[in-house]
Parts: structure tokens; C-alpha cells; sequence
């Protein structure tokens, strides 16, 4: 296996042992080589390590590295899940409040400047390795056209990537599309639908020469190619107002791709929990993931997904827990809203229970830290200053009863949080990023993978692009089998919140609730209707995932929706807020800079 490290770092397993000199070195040069935005001059590195194999091979793997700042810090998650419909937070650090946008989204913000050098680097990378590979004389992955082809598919799927993602942030961005040496002053923004044609003809080339398997997991495969190719050209067929060079059969080209996924990797595996499980991360859902390794080579430079969703059970008071590694270290960088908890059939849909975490058990044995009956509220008098309960034990409980008093509340056995006591701290989490195999309790680094395309949202793509077609009886189908792959199954035991919280009756507790998570056409005849349903859908399959930003941003909702759910938000979000600003250290580097600035910043 391959374990992709950061632009700096390259760990190599299960490599042949001829290459790994090449690829060390390779690391050194790019270490001290200077892209083409950072406008100092290259000096005492040559170009010709690339003219070869071994360079080449090296390269490529750079070229996965800057996909690992998506989840270093917080630079993924602020630019994607903060100040969306569905998150809130008030737990941020100055200069990262993004979720109010206020004067913290300007062009010396650091997360854009991140997220523009980083992924220029692998555009840069990318472009070396397409432009050499022709001319390289190969004598083992390189020694045929289809090794090759195959090599700069993996470019070019890169290169995809990343413009995609730069595109939908930025809007107007520099194209390039030849591997550049030398200091450039001059870079005009290309037309944003431009930029699309150029996207599609890399992930056009990627998905007809990638293999359907690759011996090493980290790389990228064809389905992983189509996956992004569909979500592509759904993103540029979602275009109403705007100008993306949308074409008449986009929406066809999204649901072909989206099916070709489909109908190469077969079903959804049967159980949510399964497919998202983070000790089942290699799974036939995930098609493409960012790579991480325990390797001691990743100190400072792992996954950070794993603190930002934790509510912070260890602070609550007289709540039993010690911080440990199974419930992870909480940052809380965002809270679930008032809208977000309002999507759920909670009595049917799976999804709930299984993503966000309700339950702590009692890991203490400090008598001091567990709550203590008193004379209102013990059952028997002779409980009077003992402890709820000890280690083992039910600790903490959130659900969502509504109306309970402060005294039912304190005759509980555990701490309780009906819906009503929630708050910014404490909440239910979503546990899909819990990273038990960390070094230690108050270690940020993760080193579980950090998928970015799944299978099931191959469906979404599918029905999506066949509803936008008014092929409503199709978008039906597609969205019913992600429906059903999220509904409890015949045998299943609910959780207790069925018959505490959400109305269930006891004969259904292992009832199969398949029927009633079926959709009919309904629930999405119209552009509008099947625009939403898909965003509410997508929220719960997918919410949890660096997505929602940009999902709001592809269907025009974005201004709408925040200023509809996000009250945290709606006083200062503009419709402008839909693009970021340019970061300011490349305006600084341009001969001419007039004009290159978004609007409003």
C-alpha cells in the first residue's frame, strides 16, 4: 500500500525497494522548490529528476499531497460546513468566524491563501508530470502508452480536483494548463466556464484510462474518475442565473457517469453504520479517500476531522467521563442547528442514531465527577449524596423529549438532555470521524482516511440529474435505494429513543421500516421540489462530510438558505458571501492587479 504523505513528506509502503531513493528525493526537491504563485526565484534544483521513471512515479505522488490540508486544522471545514443551513457554532477562534460572516471573510484571510497555494502546487505538479510522461523512456509502470495513460489519468484527475474545488470558491481563476518553471507576473483570470471545459476534458481523459482497481489503494481509480466527473457536470447543469457554460446534455452526461459507478459497484453495502464505520474505511463505498498513516513521519501533519463535531461530554457536570480515546477530544467547531435535527423521520430513518452519538457510558471511577442524588430527587431516602450511577453505567443521555421539567430531569439515573437543554457544548455528535487509533487522549493528529467521493452519492447524482430532466418515476428510484439502505431492517433493534422520544410503538421495535422511508414522485414533481429534497437528503446521507457549502453554492441556494435557517448568520450574509475573495498575497504578486478582486471584498 501507498500512504500518501504532505507535499513535504512522502511515506512509501510495499514500494519496490529500487524506487524508494528516487522518491525521497524527490520529496527534497520539492521541499525546496518554489511554485510559480510564490514569486521567488527557483534556484539550485533541477528539473531533469522528472525526465525520468522514478521522478515521474515520485511526482505523482506529490501531486496527492495538498489534498491533506482538507482536513489539516480547520481550513476544510471552515470553508465548507461553517455558516452553511445546517451547522452552527459559537465555539470558534477570532479571525475563523466564518459561520457569521463578518469582516473575518476578507482576502488576508489565511484559509484561502491555504487552500490557493496548496492546490496550485498540485496543479503545478500535475501539469509537470502530463506535459513529461509522453517523452519519459519507462522501464516498468511507464514502459508502455497504457502505463502511461494511466499515470497521467491520475494527473488529470488531480488536476480536476483541484480546479473544481478552486472554480467553486473563487468563480474567475487563473487556468493553466502547461507545467510552469519560471516566475509569473501576468495571470488573468479565465471565464468561469472555460474553466468547466477544461475540468471535463481532464476527468473526460481520466475515466477512459484509469484502471478499475490499482494496486495500491491510495490512488485514484475509474469509478472514482466518473463519480467526479458526474458531480461536475451536475454542478455545471445546476446552473440557472449563472453563467458555468452549462450545456443542453449536461444533465444526461451526469446521470451516464453517475450510472456507470452504479452499475460497477453494484449495491450499497446493507447497513449504514457499515459503510461509514471509521474501522471499516476501506470499504467498496468509499471510492476515493485522503490518506493518512500512524508513520512517525506524520507528527503535526494528520487528519483533524476527528475534533470537530465533539460536544464536550468530559466538561459536563456530574456527567461520569473522563476524556478518553473512544469518545474523542472535543474542539466543538460545529453544532448541528434547530433546522438540521428538523430533517429527520426519527422514528424510521437509521441514519440518525447511528451518525450522532446519544449515549455516553460512565468510564470514571472519581465518585467526585458522577452526579449525586438529593433529598427532591432520590427514590428512597437512603440514596441521599450517593452517586446516579458508577462506571459502566448509562452516564449521559440526550433526546429529543421536549417539555420535561427540571424535576423529572433530576430523577433521572443518568444526566439527562431533552431537546430543550442542549446547547452550543453539548449536544449529540456525529461520531463517523472518532479516531480511536490516535496516539493519546489530547493527540489532534488523526491517521484514519478522510473519504471525499462516495457510492451512495452516485445515487443522489443520479436521481438529481433524472428528476432536473422531469424523469421523475427515475429520480424515484434512485433515491429510494438510498432511502431503504437507511432504514432500520426486519430484526433490527431500534435504539430506546423509539419508544422514549419518537413516538414508536413496542410490537415495531424490530420491525423493518423500509415501506415507510420510501419516497413517491410526489415528494419532488418539480424543479423546486426535487432541487430540495435532494439538499435535504444529501444533509442526511452526506452531513456530516466537507460538503454543504458547496452544495448550496452548485444549486444557487445558498444566499436563501442561510439567511433562512441560519440565524447566527442571516444578520450580515450577503448574496455576494456565494464566492471568496481572492487571497490577497496573490494580488500583491500580479503586474497589474486591477480588477482581479470578487465582488464585495
Amino acid at each position: 500500500m501507498i500512504q500518501i504523505k504532505s507535499y513535504l513528506k512522502i511515506k512509501i509502503e510495499n514500494v519496490m525497494k529500487q524506487y524508494i531513493l528516487s522518491i525521497i528525493t524527490a520529496t527534497l526537491v520539492l521541499s525546496s522548490c518554489k511554485e510559480f504563485l510564490e514569486e521567488e526565484q527557483i534556484s539550485n534544483v533541477s528539473y531533469e529528476f522528472y525526465d525520468n521513471e522514478q521522478g515521474i512515479e515520485a511526482l505523482i505522488l506529490a501531486s496527492y499531497a495538498p489534498l491533506r490540508i482538507w482536513t489539516r486544522d480547520q481550513q476544510g471545514l471552515n470553508l465548507s460546513n461553517l455558516g452553511t443551513d445546517i451547522y452552527t457554532t459559537t465555539r470558534v477562534a477570532a479571525g475563523n468566524e466564518f459561520h457569521l460572516y463578518t469582516s473575518d471573510i476578507n482576502s488576508a484571510n489565511f484559509n484561502f491563501q491555504y487552500l490557493w497555494d496548496n492546490f496550485y502546487k498540485g496543479i503545478n505538479s500535475a501539469n509537470i508530470a502530463i506535459n513529461r510522461i509522453p517523452k519519459v523512456e519507462g522501464v516498468r509502470t511507464l514502459l508502455t502508452e497504457e502505463g502511461k495513460n494511466r499515470r497521467r489519468a491520475e494527473a488529470h484527475f488531480l488536476r480536476a480536483y483541484y480546479y473544481f474545488r478552486l472554480v467553486q470558491t473563487f468563480g474567475r481563476i487563473p487556468l493553466l494548463l502547461e507545467e510552469n518553471l519560471t516566475v509569473k507576473t501576468d495571470l488573468p483570470r479565465a471565464e468561469v466556464p472555460q474553466i468547466y471545459d477544461a475540468i471535463i476534458a481532464d476527468l473526460q481523459f481520466a475515466a477512459g484510462n484509469l484502471p478499475a482497481t490499482q494496486p495500491e489503494y491510495a490512488r485514484v481509480t475509474r469509478a472514482a474518475a466518473q463519480q467526479l466527473l458526474a458531480k461536475v457536470y451536475l454542478t455545471r447543469a445546476s446552473a440557472v442565473k449563472e453563467q458555468r457554460g452549462q450545456k443542453p446534455t449536461d444533465l444526461d452526461s451526469a446521470a451516464y457517469y453517475a450510472e456507470q459507478v452504479i452499475n460497477f459497484k453494484g449495491d450499497l453495502l446493507p447497513n449504514y453504520h457499515d459503510a461509514r464505520n471509521p474501522l471499516n474505511e476501506k470499504n467498496k463505498e468509499v471510492l476515493f479517500a485522503i490518506q493518512f498513516t500512524k508513520n512517525v513521519l506524520a507528527n503535526g501533519d494528520g487528519n483533524w476531522a476527528h475534533l470537530m463535531y465533539i460536544s464536550q461530554y468530559d466538561n459536563i457536570s456530574g456527567g461520569g467521563m473522563d476524556r478518553d480515546l473512544a469518545n474523542g477530544r472535543a474542539f466543538v467547531r460545529l453544532t448541528p442547528n434547530t433546522y438540521f435535527w428538523g430533517l429527520w423521520d426519527r422514528k424510521n430513518d437509521s441514519r440518525l442514531y447511528k451518525a450522532y452519538k446519544t449515549v455516553w457510558i460512565c468510564n470514571t471511577t472519581d465518585v467526585s465527577k458522577i452526579q449525586k442524588w438529593t433529598v427532591a430527587s432520590a427514590p428512597d431516602p437512603s440514596l441521599v449524596g450517593k452517586p446516579k450511577f458508577a462506571k459502566g453505567d448509562t452516564a449521559i443521555v440526550f433526546t429529543f423529549n421536549t417539555g420535561i421539567s427540571d424535576a423529572d430531569i433530576a430523577k433521572r439515573k443518568y444526566v439527562f438532555f431533552p431537546r430543550n437543554k442542549w446547547t452550543d457544548r453539548f449536544f449529540p455528535h456525529y461520531q463517523y470521524f472518532l479516531d480511536p487509533t490516535r496516539a493519546g487522549v489530547n493527540n489532534t493528529d488523526g491517521f484514519l482516511d478522510f473519504p471525499l467521493l462516495w457510492l451512495s452519492e452516485a445515487y443522489l447524482i443520479a436521481a438529481e440529474a433524472y428528476g432536473r430532466k422531469g424523469a421523475y418515476d427515475k429520480a424515484v428510484q434512485y433515491i429510494n435505494v438510498v432511502r431503504r439502505r437507511a432504514a432500520y431492517k426486519e430484526g433490527e433493534v431500534k435504539p430506546f429513543h423509539f419508544l422514549m422520544a419518537d413516538g414508536g410503538k413496542p410490537e415495531e421495535v424490530t420491525k423493518s421500516t423500509e415501506t415507510a422511508m420510501e419516497i413517491n414522485q410526489d415528494a419532488i414533481n418539480s424543479p423546486d421540489k426535487i432541487r430540495d429534497f435532494i439538499l435535504e437528503e444529501r444533509a442526511r446521507e452526506l452531513g456530516g462530510d466537507y460538503e454543504r457549502w458547496y452544495d448550496l453554492v452548485r444549486t444557487e441556494t445558498f444566499f436563501d438558505r442561510v439567511k433562512r435557517y441560519n440565524a447566527a448568520a442571516a444578520a450580515n450574509v450577503k448574496e455576494f458571501h456565494k464566492l471568496r475573495p481572492i487571497p490577497q498575497t496573490h494580488i500583491d504578486r500580479l503586474t497589474k492587479p486591477s480588477n482581479e478582486q470578487n465582488e464585495g471584498y
